[in-house]
Order: C-alpha cells, then sequence, then structure tokens
C-alpha cells in the first residue's frame, strides 16, 4: 500500500531504500483514488523511529493511505525536536474534526505509573472517546492497549514481578479470525512490558474476545466483539534491533534486566540477533488494513 507522506519526514528515505513503496502528497494528488486514512497517535518518546517502524508495515499492499501523525498536546517531548513536531504532526485537538477509517494508539514507557498520573492521561481519553464514534477500527498497541482496555471497559493493569522481555511464542485461541489468517501455529511476537493484563478480567467482559496468548496465558492480542477496538500487548513494529538496544541502556545503567528471552543467538548478547517476526508482522498489518478498515469501512466514511 503506497503510504502517502511528506516528501521531506526523514522515514521516506530509509522506506525508499528498503523498496517500500511511498507516495509523496504531489503525487497522491494526480490519482483519482480515495485514500484510506489513518491517524497515528505517537507516545513513544523516539517518534522518529517509531514513524519508520509503522510506515514500513502500513506501506505493503496496493492501496493508497494517508497518514496523519499527532503528537499530543499536553506533553512536552525530550527526545524528539520540536521542529520536527511542528512540521510533520498535527495537535490532537486537530483530529476532532475529521474521522479516520483507522488508527494507531501506540505504547509509551510510562506502564508503571498510574494511568491518570500521565500529564497527557484526559487528553488521550478525550481521543479514544471520539475514536469510538469517528473511527472505524483502532489499533492499540502495548500501554496503549492497556490504556484502551482500562478507559473503555475499566480493566487495570497489574505489575509483574519482573520485566516480560523477549520475542514471546504464542498461539491462537479461536478458530478463523481473519487478524490471524496466514498465521503460523505458534507465531513470534517481540514484548517489553512491566504490567500485564489478567485474562480473567478480559473473559469476564462480553464485548471483548481473545485472539491469541503466549503459552504461559499471557494475553498478547484481543479486540471487541464490532472489530471496531483491536488490542495488541507486544510490540510486531519493533525492528531487529530494539529489543538489543534496550537491553544494553538498562545494562549500562546498573538497571535490573534479564536477557529478552528466544532473542540473541545462543543466548549471547554479544551475537547480533536474528529478526524471526517480520512476516508475522507484515501479516498482522495487512489482515487489520484489509479485512477490519478497507473492506469494511464505508466508501463516504471519511467525507467531511
Amino acid at each position: 500500500m503506497p503510504i502517502r507522506i511528506q516528501s521531506d519526514l526523514p522515514a521516506r528515505s530509509i522506506l525508499e531504500n528498503e523498496n517500500i513503496f511511498v507516495m509523496t502528497e504531489n503525487r497522491a494528488a494526480t490519482q483519482d483514488i480515495r485514500p484510506l486514512k489513518i491517524a497515528i497517535i505517537n507516545l513513544m518518546p523516539t517518534k522518529e523511529t517509531t514513524e519508520t517502524q509503522l510506515l514500513r508495515l502500513l506501506g505493503n499492499t496496493p492501496l493508497q493511505i494517508d497518514i496523519s501523525l499527532v503528537r499530543m498536546e499536553n506533553h512536552e517531548s525530550s527526545h524528539t525536536a520540536r521542529e520536527h513536531l511542528d512540521r510533520f504532526y498535527i495537535p490532537s485537538s486537530e483530529i476532532f474534526h475529521h474521522k479516520y477509517d483507522g488508527m494507531i494508539i501506540t505504547g509509551a514507557p510510562v506502564e508503571q505509573m498510574p494511568f491518570e498520573h500521565v500529564d497527557y492521561w484526559k487528553e488521550l481519553c478525550k481521543i479514544m472517546d471520539y475514536a469510538r464514534q469517528n473511527v472505524f477500527s483502532t489499533l492499540y498497541i502495548c500501554w496503549g492497549a492497556q490504556a484502551g482496555l482500562y478507559h473503555n471497559y475499566g480493566i487495570n493493569k497489574i505489575p509483574l514481578d519482573k520485566k516480560l522481555f523477549g520475542v514471546l511464542a504464542n498461539h491462537k485461541v479461536v478458530k478463523n479470525e481473519p487478524l490471524l489468517r496466514g498465521f503460523d501455529d505458534l507465531f513470534p511476537v517481540p514484548t517489553s512490558r512491566h504490567t500485564t493484563v489478567a485474562t480473567e478480567s478480559i473473559q469476564k467482559v462480553k464485548e471483548l474476545e481473545i485472539l491469541a496468548e503466549t503459552g504461559s496465558q499471557e494475553v498478547t492480542l484481543c479486540k471487541s466483539n464490532d472489530n471496531r477496538s483491536i488490542f495488541m500487548m507486544g510490540h510486531l513494529e519493533y525492528d531487529t534491533e530494539t529489543l538489543s538496544k534496550e537491553y544494553w541502556r538498562d545494562k549500562n545503567k546498573n538497571l535490573p534486566i534479564d536477557l529478552p528471552e528466544n532473542y540473541f543467538p545462543e543466548n549471547n548478547p554479544e551475537k547480533a540477533p536474528v529478526n524471526r517476526w517480520r512476516s508475522t508482522a507484515h501479516l498482522f498489518y495487512s489482515n487489520w488494513l484489509n479485512y477490519y478498515v478497507y473492506q469494511e469501512t464505508p466508501f463516504d466514511y471519511t467525507k467531511e
């Protein structure tokens, strides 16, 4: 899917070098196609990295996607230049003037804080409320998934004894789920979090369905029955080196950190990790865009 982005977005050159089809605004304007409108609420501190990771996965099918990168107005980013945010991001209040075919709400490194202590929590709640009526399908990732489950269904996160960290094997717990169409019986998902959501808490909510979990019955993927909300607890968008960078960052700060599971060859952090989740990631995002956004969204859903 050619992704329609601003011609000077830094991610453009990276993606073009990977043969990802990127379409600039000028070329898109010459095509008589109604693009899918996708908003990305980017809560990660290294926003340029996350932009590239997500755009890579959204750019692999033959339709056109119009991307809106969204920043929180009540938060001052300390890892991304203000010039980058002003140039490439719209403020969160602007999305309330539009409808979107899809929305992605990313993770954030605030999972050990109570939700209400996050400085942009009220702002995010307003976005989630708006999305329920004005976005056809919203994909919540990691902390974003926990935030969505808490705000929409009252399911709170639970602290873990130690960080859940590594590339975890998952299995489907339902049959014939379009999001998991084409998946292997066991499929890997990079995971990095200090909190979890109890399986029984999700099972008690009749509007929710668990789709996939780890061997230790950690819920990795669930959704609302109307397919309007998808909750992914892992990070399929992660690059090959992302978990390695997290490990060495904490190690060099003398913070308690275990080796990520099933990641370094022979559990040797001096050896370069091998990406085993790339095809799973592309398939998951393609399935979401195809089955829950493109094929379900009315043609004029986003019409003003």
